[in-house]
């Protein structure tokens, strides 16, 4: 795998038990959702590493695995603190419309009236809508230096170009 094509998706945590058994700790929504997705590469520094898992299940309210050809507990304690990684051509394709974050991270955010209001730094999950995280041009006109503006499509933004790398919103630059 390049690594322009990986996504991370978690993180190996502990060691669970003597046979090599490790827990996972998952960025997906669901955490089991992270085994819809293989092959996984686990890179620890500049090391990476392709992992088969051969077992898994859920263990209080976390995940742990069994990795191929780690067997014991001195093993699985060498992979700890590993991301976790997989291609980007694993995830499936969204409907028309849909975009995962990592997309919308690094776009220009313009208002309908055309002023730049700066770059998405983040996203923000609140429960009732996303949150756009966006950085202010350090010459912003309304001295702010970020702005949260709610991804409620049609309502605030008003379209996503993934070509042009570029939201427009209906959003006061002032607020």
């Amino acid at each position: 795998m390049n690594n322009e094509n990986q996504i991370i998706l978690g993180k190996v945590g502990a060691v669970y038990g003597i046979k090599g058994w490790l827990k996972i700790h998952s960025f997906t929504d669901e955490i089991d959702a992270i085994l819809d997705y293989f092959p996984w590469s686990l890179k620890l520094g500049n090391k990476t590493q392709t992992v088969e898992i051969t077992d898994w299940r859920k263990h209080n309210k976390g995940l742990i695995v069994k990795v191929g050809n780690i067997d014991d507990r001195d093993q699985a304690q060498a992979l700890v603190g590993s991301e976790i990684l997989t291609s980007e051509s694993s995830l499936p394709d969204l409907p028309q419309g849909e975009f995962y974050w990592r997309d919308l991270i690094g776009m220009n955010v313009v208002t309908t009236k055309g002023y730049d209001l700066g770059v998405v730094s983040d996203m923000m999950e609140t429960g009732a809508n996303d949150v756009l995280v966006v950085k202010a041009n350090l010459n912003d006109g309304f001295g702010k230096k970020e702005r949260l503006i709610p991804y409620l499509f049609e309502d605030v933004v008003e379209s996503v170009s993934i070509e042009n790398k570029q939201i427009c919103v209906d959003w006061d630059p002032g607020f």
